[in-house]
């Protein structure tokens, strides 16, 4: 931890020397038809944001201001919002959100893994020269200060860092598991393993990796070299590079835990249909774990200019309402009731339908007289009036993707609509 009389600006001397690179170009495809034609860090969350937006927020309120962005399945509405939405950091002062788009830089291949993606950028890595190297994942929802990390990193005399969440023993199975003596050293690190360790001291939880990495820069550039000339390598950190490293090196793990109440902070994994209808559903709650009305560390992101929310109608059967909702700007609720659900911008929800426990993506339409629970409805669907999704999921599912937990995902391609592209 950083002790009581450290120099104030130690962690800000730390960041700006700090490169963050964010992994953003991942398919997703537990998610399903919400990643058709967009990567999973583009998805839209929580009423106006991105899924990127939060690592990338989480750079800027931590004084992390050199970014770039690796890109490659599908990146077309990515590149978008960041050049829209990202593109407001002042070079001359040495910032930037930069894109590194897989583009074969070194060999004829595509980013073939994690490590693989940053090693084809080597070059412009060494161009940047920063003292540290912060290694993103661009596809989970938190808020954290990566300052904080860092300077443990520093303190601690690490080679590398991994950031770990705490997680019950069957949790741990579906992740990365660092085992780690008393001072946080990795001793062993197991991929998806079927019997987890506990912490020591601490039976039941084991540390789970959040694919979050600090590097000293020629430690890092050292390991993507080696793991480049390793023949049947599969060039990722959590498979490759780690389980190279811990036995000869300084591995450390960092437990990222709420700075307040010093219990396990605030981390989602979104990348199931089931994951994603949850988390955003819990932001409608009276005090979520994620409060993004929370002024001290504020989520960036780009929205279009919209006017705000109106709600039409006040008769006995045709009343404007939304109850324990979010509702974005440019949304219109006409003579229709929404209730426990999460609107992005620009929705139009025509009279006397009934929305319930419901996440509508941008610009959908839903007609007049429907009847919608428990569902993801994509960006741009235009629902026929009469629709009802949600109460007869066998049906549902000759149309529609039906996730196990029941909810109901309806994209335009599943109504037969066409649109020109997939925000």
């Amino acid at each position: 931890m950083i002790k009581e009389n450290q120099d104030p600006r130690f962690v800000s001397r730390l960041t700006k020397n700090t490169l963050a690179l964010i992994l953003a170009g991942g398919r997703g495809s537990r998610l399903r038809h919400l990643t058709m034609w967009r990567t999973k860090p583009s998805v839209p969350f929580g009423g106006k944001f991105r899924i990127i937006d939060f690592p990338l927020s989480n750079c800027i309120n931590s004084g992390i201001r050199q970014i770039g962005v690796l890109t490659q399945y599908k990146a077309h509405s990515l590149i978008l919002h960041l050049q829209r939405g990202w593109s407001f950091l002042r070079g001359e002062f040495g910032e930037f959100v930069e894109l590194l788009p897989a583009q074969q830089r070194i060999e004829n291949n595509w980013y073939t893994g994690t490590a693989d993606a940053i090693y084809q950028n080597l070059d412009i890595l060494r161009n940047h020269n920063p003292d540290y190297v912060l290694i993103l994942a661009g596809d989970h929802i938190y808020r954290m200060d990566y300052g904080t990390m860092v300077a443990e990193h520093v303190e601690s005399g690490a080679d590398m860092t991994v950031g770990c969440i705490e997680v019950d023993l069957d949790t741990a199975k579906e992740y990365g598991v660092m085992s780690v003596d008393e001072s946080n050293r990795v001793r062993e690190f197991s991929e998806k393993p079927e019997h987890p360790k506990s912490i020591p001291g601490r039976e039941g939880v084991a540390l789970a990796s959040m694919g979050i990495y600090v590097f000293n820069r020629a430690f890092l550039f050292e390991q993507l070299l080696k793991d480049a000339d390793t023949p049947n390598s599969t060039h990722d950190f959590g498979k490759d590079i780690i389980p190279a490293v811990i036995n000869k090196y300084r591995i450390m793990a960092y437990s990222f835990r709420d700075p307040k109440s010093g219990k396990q902070a605030y981390w989602r994994d979104v990348g199931t249909v089931d994951a994603f209808w949850k988390a955003n559903q819990e932001l409608i709650g009276v005090t979520p774990e994620l409060n993004l009305y929370d002024k001290t560390w504020p989520i960036w992101t780009y929205q279009e200019q919209l006017p705000p929310a109106k709600f039409i109608f006040d008769d006995e059967e045709r009343r404007g309402m939304a109850v324990d909702s979010m509702v974005s700007g440019g949304c219109i609720i006409s003579g229709s009731t929404v209730r426990h659900s999460l609107l992005f911008s620009n929705v139009r929800i025509n009279s006397y339908s009934e929305i319930s426990d419901s996440v509508l993506l941008p610009d959908v339409d839903i007609g007049r007289n429907c009847r919608i629970s428990k569902a993801i409805i994509d960006h741009g669907c235009k629902i026929p009036k009469g629709t009802v999704i949600g109460e007869d999921l066998e049906a549902d599912a000759k149309r529609f993707y039906v996730s196990r937990g029941g909810v109901v995902l309806v994209t335009p391609d599943m109504l037969g609509q066409v649109l020109n592209y997939v925000r």
